[in-house]
């Protein structure tokens, strides 16, 4: 490697000011370069290190620069010859670029609104198809997955769909209806597998989630390697991303895990084309040297491919290392400018601003200057790296490839700030953009944004097809076979809970209860992954750590501080408990590679990620939603849930709102237990349709830390429980005034029984008392049965069964009243919500339940004035018992 060059230095009279003896730096230098020619590049490195060392030792050096210099990392000599045919290479992805930018212009040109974009396509088609031709391994004709798991950058969907066309998947209509869904067989904007599953494996769209999805898809090929449960060694996890992604936090999450577990099983590509939506991606810096830094200090093997092989004679020529120091002295922002002009503007520009550099394009017609490529475009120099990617062991590899955004676009949007929004092309860059490609297309078929697909026998049609065949065939492609797997009876499982007879103990104890069972069950106990960021013990999970252990693939080489203890703390090669760290996103990100390797794999898992309900929807819900999106199967166990049952903990830790939010995602079934007994039969009744029946649906599920009696569940209630809520009792006053409904959902249903109680005794009301298991549940059945009837069809609706005539219907929970509420049009009576609206506050359990309003006098109060609303009670009730309650006019919860 080049000396290390200062950016911030001039590049004249550098080595006058530095430099106080060149006849014994000359020296230094020949010694390496001697070294390097008799030693080998192994001694010359392990010098350097020691040098290095010992300058730290010395104290002289007391940072290094955690980048090299700005070209490439892998030199000529390293390349090795290419394999393919590089002539055909070039001219199919010639091919795919017009494709796919005709598939944007087009929908554009016809409809005006429908977007897409050209330029990011247009900076990686060479990435694309370097492993679409070299690299990315299909499926192959035999059982099993052995396919590689490939993300893609999501503004280059069209170029995927392109290369589809030509190998026959997809056909021309469907091109032509890109970004129509709706009315007919269109293409999604980006990868979606809910919208093409057939197509489609990873949902990249949301910027930062493909890259930290990557790291924990090939962490948990590793997972099921080493508990035996799949060979995945033949299998790699690719993943080709922007530059500007990189400043999403989600994208870098998960480097050192990647690192620190070898994951030589994983590879980045990083399209640093220098630009983001609006502009440069470090108008001022340098992107490339900012995330070799990032990489290699997070123990990443990085290569840098930046220049194309036109490079090369003058990098050979620079003794003087002018190009270098020019290279590193210009920011990105003026790259961008270069990159969009022509030769004679760089000849001026860049080469003329020092005579070294000068002299080394002296030979050169500004036409030659204009056709030095960025390493990104060179097919030579990305097939050497990938292929240096897949020999590295032990760590994972980072390629840093450095592209022009909207490649072959000329004045149309190469490397301008406008390239991301670039939709539409007039006929002039259209045929510009045929000339520089060299493509058989007329003026006519320009004009009309023609496809293109060269004939079945032609020389290209015969290349892609053997390439592809001699890989395993056709990338992306996603299959959902597996097989089913056998549960445990609901009452060998869960018979503590279904009977529990006043048993006093927590939903969340209960759920971990019910988990260890499942771990026990024959074929399923190994297929079940528990996965905890850091609060195992918080939820009493830390027998877990002696029955299954920890995962940690270089097993455990200390001695825990617990180690006499029966919950010590045990590390495992072949642990099954995922215990993440103080990562949400990682450990969402783990749930979601388990939750998927139904397909992914063909081996159907169960994960059951538990932890604090805060941190879930409301922390990470854009990972949750592409979890939806890829069709996960798995529970997320919301412990510590609802507002008012972590007493003590205050704003930051009590949730109010993850149930709402669970509502809003298409396939995700929320629940809100407040018995064991229910909790019991939603967890079978969730393991049962992901495993057995095979539906395409995850469970989220809330659990509570508070101790209280469990009832027994009552006879015949199961099926209630699933449909979202049941009658749990009946208080009947002895000379009733008046008759109400009371719901109750999680731990505020104990307030609701307490609240019947208090009617019919105190007040002369009749009560039935619901417990909801399911807001989401019942409002889900309600919308359909609606939808059923407006259709003509028969209304057939649990909720409206269970809520005949106009008695006042109160419901209460300790969610904010969105919760509720959204059953609001369906009740056909009067109808209050109470819930947590508002910022929570740091107290005991009754103090909150008190401020928020949803305790048994809150409850009362509300049944009360429903009642005289309706005429059965006199006015002055209400004011009785807000009296007797010591009910104040103070300011509402959600205001204060």
């Amino acid at each position: 490697m080049v000396a290390m060059m200062n950016p911030n230095e001039p590049l004249t009279a550098l080595d006058q000011a530095l430099d106080s003896d060149p006849g014994e730096t000359a020296e230094w230098c020949q010694a390496l370069e001697s070294t390097l020619v008799h030693c080998g590049p192994t001694r010359a490195r392990y010098l350097l290190q020691r040098l290095q060392a010992h300058a730290l030792e010395l104290g002289l050096a007391r940072e290094a620069q955690a980048f090299s210099a700005y070209r490439n990392t892998l030199a000529v000599e390293q390349q090795g010859a290419y394999p393919g045919d590089l002539e055909l290479d070039q001219r199919i992805t010639s091919i795919l670029r017009w494709n796919a930018l005709a598939m944007v212009v087009r929908a554009n040109h016809a409809y005006g609104e429908l977007g897409g974009h050209i330029a990011s396509y247009a900076s990686a088609a060479e990435l694309f198809e370097v492993g679409f031709q070299h690299f990315f391994r299909g499926e192959g004709d035999g059982p099993g997955r052995s396919a590689d798991l490939v993300f893609f950058q999501p503004h280059s969907a069209p170029g995927i769909y392109a290369r589809a066309f030509l190998e026959g998947r997809l056909d021309e209509a469907q091109l032509a209806n890109y970004r129509q869904e709706v009315a007919g067989n269109g293409l999604c904007s980006y990868p979606h597998p809910w919208l093409m599953p057939g197509f489609w494996q990873f949902p990249t769209g949301s910027m930062g989630i493909g890259p930290l999805n990557a790291i924990y898809q090939a962490r948990f090929m590793r997972y099921l390697q080493h508990r035996g449960l799949l060979d995945t060694s033949r299998r790699h996890v690719w993943g080709v991303f922007g530059d500007g992604e990189m400043d999403e936090p989600e994208s870098i999450a998960g480097l050192t895990l990647a690192a620190r577990e070898g994951l030589d099983n994983l590879t980045f590509i990083v399209n640093c084309n220098l630009q983001r939506l609006d502009g440069p991606v470090r108008g001022n810096g340098q992107i490339i040297q900012e995330l070799e830094a990032l990489f290699s200090g997070a123990g990443w093997n990085v290569i840098k491919v930046l220049w194309g092989s036109e490079w090369d004679p003058l990098f050979a020529r620079d003794h003087e290392h002018a190009l270098l120091r020019q290279l590193a002295a210009t920011p990105d922002g003026q790259f961008q400018t270069l990159g969009a002009k022509d030769g004679s503007y760089n000849l001026e520009h860049f080469f003329k601003q020092h005579p070294a550099l000068q002299r080394l394009v002296a030979h050169m017609s500004t036409d030659e200057i204009n056709a030095l490529k960025r390493g990104g475009h060179d097919f030579r120099k990305l097939h050497a790296a990938y292929a240096a990617a897949k020999a590295c062991k032990g760590r994972p590899t980072v390629i840093l490839a450095k592209t022009k955004k909207g490649y072959g676009m000329s004045s149309a949007g190469e490397s301008r700030m406008t390239a991301h929004q670039a939709k539409k092309l007039d006929v002039q860059a259209l045929l510009a953009f045929r000339d520089r490609f060299r493509l058989p297309l007329s003026d006519q078929a320009v004009e009309q944004l023609q496809f293109y697909r060269p004939a079945e026998d032609s020389p290209e049609m015969r290349y892609l097809r053997q390439r592809r065949a001699a890989l395993g065939g056709p990338l992306p492609k996603r299959r959902t076979d597996c097989e089913t797997l056998p549960l445990p009876d609901l009452q060998a499982f869960a018979g503590f809970a279904l009977h529990a007879d006043g048993k006093q103990m927590s939903t969340t104890m209960a759920a971990v209860r019910l988990l260890g069972n499942w771990l026990k069950a024959p074929g399923l106990g190994p297929r079940v992954v528990p996965i905890v960021a850091d609060e195992a013990r918080t939820f009493g999970m830390a027998s877990l750590f002696r029955q299954i252990g920890i995962y940690a693939p270089q097993g455990q080489r200390y001695e825990p501080e617990d180690a006499g203890s029966l919950l010590v703390y045990k590390e495992a090669r072949d642990g099954q408990l995922l215990e993440e760290g103080i990562t949400e996103a990682g450990a969402l990100s783990s749930w979601i590679a388990a939750a998927t390797a139904y397909a992914v794999h063909g081996e159907p898992m169960l994960p059951v990620y538990i932890y604090y309900s805060m941190f879930g929807f409301q922390r990470v819900g854009d990972l949750i939603w592409a979890a939806a999106d890829q069709r996960a199967r798995g529970l997320l166990l919301g412990a510590t849930a609802g507002r008012t049952t972590l007493g003590g903990e205050g704003l930051q830790h009590q949730d109010g709102s993850s149930l709402v939010m669970a509502s809003m995602v298409p396939n995700c079934r929320a629940w809100d237990p407040c018995f064991a007994g229910e909790l019991a039969v939603i967890l079978d009744h969730a393991a049962r349709r992901m495993l057995v029946e095979q539906c395409d649906e995850f469970h989220y599920v809330a659990v509570m830390n508070e101790n209280y009696a469990q009832p027994s569940l009552p006879d015949g209630a199961r099926e209630a429980v699933l449909r979202g809520m049941y009658l749990y009792t009946r208080q009947q006053a002895q000379r009733p005034l008046g008759q109400v409904r009371l719901l109750g959902s999680g731990t505020i249903l104990r307030e609701v029984i307490a609240a019947g109680e208090l009617l019919a005794n105190d007040w002369q009301v009749d009560c039935e008392v619901f417990s909801v298991t399911s807001f989401s549940e019942l409002a889900r059945d309600a919308r359909d049965a609606r939808r059923v009837a407006l259709a003509g069809g028969e209304e057939d609706c649990h909720l409206r069964g269970c809520l005949p005539g106009d008695a006042p219907v109160i419901a209460a929970s300790d969610y904010v009243r969105a919760w509720p509420q959204l059953i609001a049009e369906y009740v056909g009576a009067p109808y209050i919500t109470l819930g947590t609206d508002g910022f929570g506050r740091s107290d005991t359990r009754q103090q909150l339940r008190r401020f928020f309003e949803v305790d048994r006098y809150a409850v009362v109060m509300a049944a009360l004035y429903s009642l005289v609303r309706q005429g059965q009670l006199p006015e002055q009730v209400v004011a009785h018992a807000r009296a007797r309650y010591s009910i104040t006019d103070d300011a509402a919860p959600w205001y204060r």
